[in-house]
């Protein structure tokens, strides 16, 4: 059922980019002359813009949070579980934004732009982007949209990360913060795990460098590895088995030695690859892992986070999944030690569920009826 006639999506919706003349300073000491952002929005602003919520999308996600580009589009936006009317994010009462995180490949500035400089795309050039540099981007789009302060900055993973970041930055600019099936900061493991993908990509010799634009080539097959890896570990033991055990394609066969696809989880992860090198950049995925990799608050508190919350108001909503391995329950304990170390308000809630790191997009009964009641006390307090 497509967005135009289901009663629960927010239907139809149209992508918006906004242009930035303003130079960004970075913290990688490198300054943008300008940047676009790409963004969609879900809901009416009202009038004293005090019903607006940013959500922050996780690695390779984009701007695209929920709906449908078109009428006859099949699968709606990554997060349409928990966006549109009814929902956690109810736009019945709120105004829902989603942009594409700088350095991204889905309309904003990123390794694909043109560099003013050259007049060729940036590439592997682009500037390394940290999620404190997404924050900044965000509160311009925030001033373009009207709004001095959010209703909640929320977000999923690295999008949960993001909201963490908002609050100790921009205190005053922001109400509530949600953080699902997120971290303080990688583990060693997780940090190992992005290392390896990175090498599948840059080891390709469609790389170049990064400086595959130019030529019209891309590493594919590095791309591809790369998200079946990433695409383990968002899944749980328990969820690849149900859903594909060890099923083979073709039970009547034999020993096979040309190692081509035998079993339905080998289909399912090469089917996955294959697809994401259709509409994703391989300097961005090395761009976002490395972002990914250098968050870490606490690091400017000499280690300790709730030094770094310390200044942090609103009050936080974490979420953790008990199958979540990589981002696992203990990491969300972490977030909510710190907060409550320093007296700050926090509200936890460890959801059951096989479906690993992936629950946050999924319609999780139980995750969603947590995440809609802390939303309606979001709604009470802003009056809508």
């Amino acid at each position: 059922m497509t967005g135009s006639v289901n009663a629960t999506s927010v239907g139809v919706v149209t992508p918006q980019t906004v242009q930035f003349d303003d130079p960004l300073a970075l913290d990688s000491g490198r300054v943008l002359p300008g940047y676009t952002l790409a963004y969609e929005t879900y809901g009416t602003l009202n009038a004293d813009a005090s019903n607006a919520i940013l959500v922050c999308h996780a690695l390779s996600g984009n701007h695209h949070a929920a709906g449908y580009h078109h009428a006859d589009e099949r699968k709606p936006g990554w997060w349409d579980a928990c966006i549109g009317p009814g929902k956690p994010l109810d736009t019945n009462r709120f105004f829902v934004v989603c942009s594409n995180n700088l350095g991204g490949c889905h309309g904003s500035t990123g390794p694909t732009s043109i560099d003013p400089e050259t007049g060729s795309p940036y590439g592997a050039g682009f500037p390394l982007v940290t999620v404190r540099d997404w924050v900044r981007s965000q509160a311009r789009l925030a001033d373009h949209l009207g709004v001095q302060c959010w209703a909640a900055v929320a977000g999923g993973s690295l999008g949960g990360m993001q909201a963490m970041q908002w609050a100790i930055d921009q205190p005053d600019r922001l109400r509530h913060a949600v953080v699902i099936a997120a971290a303080p900061r990688l583990s060693a493991q997780n940090i190992a795990f992005n290392e390896v993908a990175r090498q599948a990509i840059r080891s390709d010799p469609g790389f170049q460098e990064g400086r595959y634009a130019a030529t019209g080539d891309r590493p594919r097959t590095g791309l591809m590895l790369a998200r079946m890896l990433g695409h383990i570990t968002y899944l749980s033991e328990a969820a690849m088995g149900e859903k594909f055990g060890r099923d083979r394609r073709d039970t009547r066969a034999g020993y096979r030695y040309n190692y081509d696809v035998e079993f339905e989880v080998e289909s399912y992860l090469r089917y996955q690859g294959e697809s994401f090198v259709e509409h994703f950049d391989a300097n961005t995925y090395l761009l976002m892992t490395r972002a990914l990799d250098y968050f870490d608050p606490a690091a400017s508190a000499d280690g300790d986070l709730a030094a770094a919350l310390s200044g942090v108001t609103a009050p936080f909503f974490v979420a953790s999944f008990t199958s979540d391995w990589r981002f696992p329950p203990a990491a969300s304990h972490e977030i909510v030690r710190a907060l409550l170390d320093t007296d700050k308000r926090v509200s936890y809630a460890e959801i059951r569920a096989n479906q690993g790191h992936d629950a946050f997009l999924m319609p999780v009964p139980r995750y969603r009826e947590v995440f809609a009641t802390y939303m309606q006390r979001v709604a009470e307090e802003v009056g809508v």
